[in-house]
């Protein structure tokens, strides 16, 4: 229940983000009726459009995007018809009769009987057009929704934050709709009161035709609620079980894999009596890389005591599902303990986990007895590994100092400094985009970077598409700039053949200051799907643009991280 009271207050919070600006004036615009004939049923109409296209969203294709495109098409004319009406009700009685049953009678019907169908269609048409702010809190409930399909249950975490947002719209409706009335009794200025909104409607269809809305305005809104959903979600996530808690749950079973790695399937008949740790993670994951030194060492020194570490891989991007892929990255990052590969997410939604890496820690009895999401917390991890060992075989002596490990490349520790986060290209999860032109969701369209990126902002230069997870270089010389913070810069790419690239920070060659994948020149290659890691800053570490040029056409980007 605490995800769905979290997926309400992440909603409830966006009356205070300016993303939720472009709404107001259709929301408004018949705060004067009844709240419960006319505001109720516009707010339902919206929450309820909103959660049915977000949860397809989840699963559809490129046809999705499409129906979605015209139907926020007719939702703008629909809205339009509506402010002019406001504007011009004796012009739209005359010039706009062919569209009576769009715009004009719609509105001159719900003025005169508080229509509940009326409201209702309103609401349909602002549900196609509202695009809360991604936050944190929405960006997890999509996430879910993503990774689990369109389900009752990511359909229903959908429409409680819709609800939360609706609910605060509600009382700013209601808090309206009494200070118009005040205004119409003192001042008698009631034409001029339904113009102005008339005026605030179609100010709000340009806005959101021009593609403002999700661009300038959500640039803004990132400065305004983030850290209070973070806060929500840090005080209201689960916690991990203690140890030695006597109401620790059953581990689920680990059934529905599609591959098994290193190993034969695994059972939990198979593994009663022993001390196991259940890792989730994807191998571009840049906190999952970080984690696998110690996973690896841990692998080592405790498994002739007891100890099975189980990598469940759970992936984040449709090639990570490629099990020749996987294969290699199991290979080549030297990872000897099974992998369940979990491309179904079976197991992943059988331990109801949220996170990549999360580790479980389970006993001989195969109770859950110590979890932990993220990375860190390895001393404590590796405690709790001793602790059960030990109580599973009371005469097993150990060595109690913790590992050390000497990692190299993108699974050396992030530095400890504030960073840039995590930043998508896909448009399914894209914030921060600086490039002028509106993003086009799945066509090959022109991009072009503008003169200068603020910290965190990055632009796409030259022909790309971009899709739902990526963007991908449709011809050569395109570049990808990005205004960073943080000692590594890592990029997720990949390519269907070796495709070559070159990075520069401020404008020159990286020298000193290149990754494991690049050399000084900034010349590097695409060889795999993978993370490639283009930038380590050498010394003094400070805030530089990035940027990447591709000197071939295929290369398909999919999201940086830093550390």
């Amino acid at each position: 229940m605490l995800i769905f009271l979290l997926a309400y207050l992440g909603g409830a919070l966006t009356i205070l983000s300016p993303c939720v600006l472009p709404v107001l004036p259709f929301v408004f615009a018949r705060s004067e009726q009844s709240f419960r004939r006319s505001g109720l049923p516009i707010l339902v109409g919206m929450a309820v459009t909103f959660t049915v296209l977000a949860s397809l969203a989840a699963v559809g294709g490129a046809w999705l995007v499409e129906v979605n495109q015209y139907g926020r098409y007719a939702a703008m004319l629909l809205l339009l018809l509506l402010g002019m009406a406001l504007i011009f009700p004796s012009w739209s009685e005359r010039m706009m009769r062919p569209f009576v049953s769009l715009g004009g009678h719609l509105q001159q019907r719900a003025d005169g009987q508080g229509s509940v169908k009326g409201g209702l269609l309103l609401g349909v048409a602002v549900g196609f057009l509202w695009a809360p702010c991604a936050g944190p809190i929405l960006g997890l409930v999509l996430a879910g929704a993503a990774l689990q399909g369109a389900n009752l249950y990511s359909a229903s975490l959908l429409l409680a934050f819709a609800a939360g947002a609706a609910s605060s719209l509600a009382l700013a409706l209601l808090a309206s709709g009494r200070v118009i009335a005040w205004m119409k009794r003192n001042f008698g200025i009631e034409e001029w009161i339904r113009r102005v909104l008339g005026i605030a409607v179609v100010a709000g269809v340009v806005v959101i035709a021009l593609g403002w809305d999700t661009r300038f305005l959500a640039q803004l809104t990132s400065a305004n609620t983030t850290s209070t959903e973070q806060r929500l979600i840090d005080g209201l996530a689960q916690r991990p079980v203690a140890p030695g808690a006597t109401d620790a749950r059953m581990a689920p079973p680990l059934k529905g894999a599609t591959h098994w790695l290193n190993t034969p399937p695994l059972d939990d008949a198979m593994l009663r009596g022993k001390v196991v740790l259940v890792d989730f993670w994807t191998y571009s994951c840049i906190n999952c890389l970080r984690t696998l030194p110690y996973l690896k060492a841990w692998d080592a020194k405790y498994r002739e005591q007891g100890l099975v570490i189980i990598g469940v891989h759970a992936p984040e991007f449709a090639f990570e599902k490629d099990i020749r892929n996987v294969e290699r990255a199991v290979r080549e990052l030297g990872v000897n303990y099974p992998v369940a590969v979990d491309n179904d997410f079976a197991i992943w939604n059988a331990y109801e986990n949220q996170y990549w890496p999360a580790h479980y820690l389970l006993d001989a009895q195969g109770r859950i007895r110590h979890q932990h999401f993220g990375e860190g917390a390895y001393v404590e991890t590796e405690q709790m590994i001793q602790s059960l060992l030990m109580e599973a075989h009371q005469d097993l002596a150990l060595d109690a100092a913790p590992v050390q490990v000497k990692a190299a490349g993108a699974m050396v520790a992030a530095a400890d400094r504030d960073r840039s986060h995590e930043t998508y290209l896909g448009y399914a999860r894209q914030e921060n985009f600086a490039s002028p032109e509106e993003i086009r969701l799945d066509v090959a369209g022109k991009y072009s970077a503008p003169r200068r990126l603020e910290l965190d902002q990055w632009a796409l230069s030259g022909t790309w598409l971009v899709s739902e997870e990526s963007a991908l270089l449709k011809k050569r010389g395109g570049a990808i700039s990005f205004h960073f913070r943080g000692r590594d810069l890592h990029l997720v790419l990949g390519a269907d053949k070796p495709l070559r690239f070159r990075v520069t920070l401020d404008g020159a060659a990286p020298g000193k200051h290149h990754g494991v994948d690049t050399d000084a020149a900034g010349n590097g290659v695409i060889r795999e799907q993978r993370l490639y890691q283009l930038i380590r800053q050498s010394g003094a570490v400070r805030d530089r643009i990035f940027r990447i040029e591709f000197l071939d056409e295929g290369a398909e980007a999919f999201a940086f991280t830093f550390g």
